[in-house]
């Protein structure tokens, strides 16, 4: 008797794959370097909500088959990853460095950092702070990409490669913690749901100081 289990886990495997494909395909790496990078926002704005539909195969995967979702999901992810090149190697178009819109979003950027050190500084003096006003006010999807995007401009083919990454790592954490960050009504945040939010913000923090270190 031959358990049918290894033939229906490796179509359920093959399912799961392909919805993680189609969810990410929108965020293919492009083949230029000025006009197509893989989170161009020429390309149609996608809102908070859009891409968190985006991931849900990849939360989907996580509750089944955990260890191939976590593959699917962080492989190569942010910096350290074999796609992310080390800054001092990146290749920066320096002329398009001093631009204005550059200069403008490496601003919007830091901002973004301090912002997410201040989130944290606000639930240290209130574990039970609604910091979802400030996620959306100091986090505005689109501001972000954009600002992100702009940066991106000033690099080469090569480094953009990993530097999408982290971009699309930000824009992930950004989405998980305004979900994570929430509490019922009367309903007291936990010491464990706490420091889920902390950690989110820790990684925005440090995803934040990365991504800037190619502009330096």
């Amino acid at each position: 008797y031959l358990s049918p289990y290894p033939y229906l886990k490796m179509k359920f495997t093959a399912f799961i794959t392909s919805l993680l494909f189609v969810g990410s395909s929108a965020f293919a790496p492009g083949a230029t370097v000025r006009s197509s990078t893989a989170l161009n926002a020429e390309k149609g704005a996608t809102s908070r909500m859009e891409f968190l539909q985006q991931s849900a195969a990849a939360v989907v995967a996580a509750t089944i088959l955990p260890g191939q979702a976590e593959a699917a999901k962080y492989g190569g992810f942010g910096a350290g990853s074999p796609e992310v090149v080390d800054p001092k190697d990146a290749i920066v178009d320096e002329e398009i460095l001093k631009s204005d819109a550059v200069q403008s979003a490496l601003t919007g950027v830091r901002g973004y950092k301090t912002a997410a050190v201040d989130m944290k500084a606000t639930l240290a003096s209130d574990s039970q702070a609604d910091i979802g006003p400030k996620i959306r006010s100091d986090f505005d999807f689109s501001k972000v990409r954009t600002d992100l995007n702009a940066i991106n401009a000033a690099l080469d083919e090569d480094t953009q490669r990993g530097t999408d990454r982290i971009v699309r790592a930000i824009l992930q954490d950004i989405t998980e913690l305004e979900v994570t960050q929430k509490q019922k009504p009367g309903v007291a945040r936990s010491e464990t749901r706490l420091s889920n939010v902390n950690k989110k913000l820790d990684k925005l923090e440090k995803s934040f100081d990365d991504y800037l270190a190619f502009a330096n």
